[in-house]
């Protein structure tokens, strides 16, 4: 199973990638840096892959999943409500190709501030 470490300033949490066709095109890219946008408790930003929606992409999500959103070209992590979701129901803007999950309580993402800069890199 591939793993990843998703660190933003002093917050650090390891994820488990499913075996899809975008997990492996995001493991292969591997280190990624970014800046945290955050939408209600989902923090997402642009990465430099540009991949189609896979057949079973889906708006509705996990707490602690992991998703890619074609639209904004854009690594999701879902750490709670957005802005669209519904009842207990987490929601994305728009379907996402769901990739992985966050291992441990994923709400810690909470405390990583809008701006910061987000690094992936693969697990050793």
């Amino acid at each position: 199973m591939k793993r990843i470490k998703i660190i933003s300033g002093e917050i650090e949490v390891s994820a488990s990638l499913y075996e899809t066709d975008t997990a492996s095109a995001i493991w292969d890219a591997l280190p990624i840096k970014g800046k945290v946008n955050k939408w209600g408790d989902e923090i997402y930003f642009e990465i430099p892959l540009k991949l189609r929606e896979e057949k079973e992409a889906r708006e509705s999500v996990r707490l602690g999943e992991l998703g890619y959103w074609p639209v904004g070209h854009a690594f999701c992590i879902f750490f709670g409500m957005t802005p669209v979701s519904t009842g207990n129901e987490i929601k994305a803007a728009s379907p996402v190709n769901a990739f992985g999950r966050i291992e441990g309580d994923p709400k810690i993402l909470k405390r990583v501030s809008q701006g910061a800069e987000i690094i992936i890199k693969k697990e050793t």
